[in-house]
């Protein structure tokens, strides 16, 4: 679109500095980082080659953020999972699931903000806490749905409901019991036979 603006230019060098080029000062991965929270678009090239390393670097910020203390995202589980998928045949649907999964977090993170307000305490802790548990456990159906050799040998492929919405306080004792229900599912589908 005419109307976006470019991303923001920023070139690594050798001695591994980041020079920020639209504001002309060097900047750190914890910059970075700060300009993807704030929703900022920005290009990272190696600066004698111009080969675009965006992606490493923010894997690098990543990194980053996963060693301070009280940040972990990504659980172990995850990351094995993830792992796995390198050079499977699976591979190539991996992002657009990942980009699809987001996006979907992404637009119910706003509604469960608004229900936290709403509940403010206890109750919006597990109202948080059961959504957390249901995005996951849409994950490891979905990447179930999409494994070409089932749990068991024997699973089918089912679909998954991703309009899911945050509960309010009447639907929380609901949700727990499907939540239950759903992990009870997984467990049984993850045992071998």
């Amino acid at each position: 679109m005419a109307t976006e603006k470019p991303p923001t230019i920023i070139k690594k060098y050798a001695n591994r500095r980041l020079y920020h080029m639209g504001t002309s000062t060097y900047v750190t991965l914890e910059d970075l980082a700060g300009m993807v929270r704030a929703g900022e678009d920005f290009v990272v090239s190696d600066a004698k080659s111009g080969e675009d390393i965006t992606r490493s670097v923010l894997a690098q910020i990543m990194f980053e953020q996963e060693n301070k203390v009280g940040q972990n995202l990504l659980p172990t589980t995850f990351l094995r999972q993830l792992i796995r998928f390198y050079g499977d045949n699976m591979q190539a649907l991996v992002p657009r699931y990942l980009e699809f999964s987001m996006e979907h977090l992404t637009r119910d993170q706003q509604k469960l903000r608004d229900q936290m307000e709403k509940t403010f305490g206890s109750p919006a802790f597990h109202a948080l806490e059961d959504q957390v548990r249901a995005n996951m456990a849409f994950f490891t159906d979905a990447m179930r749905m999409w494994s070409p050799f089932p749990a068991g040998g024997k699973g089918e492929a089912k679909a998954v409901d991703t309009e899911t919405k945050p509960p309010d306080s009447t639907e929380i004792e609901t949700l727990k019991r499907q939540m239950a229900d759903m992990q009870s599912k997984i467990e049984k589908l993850t045992k071998p036979d």
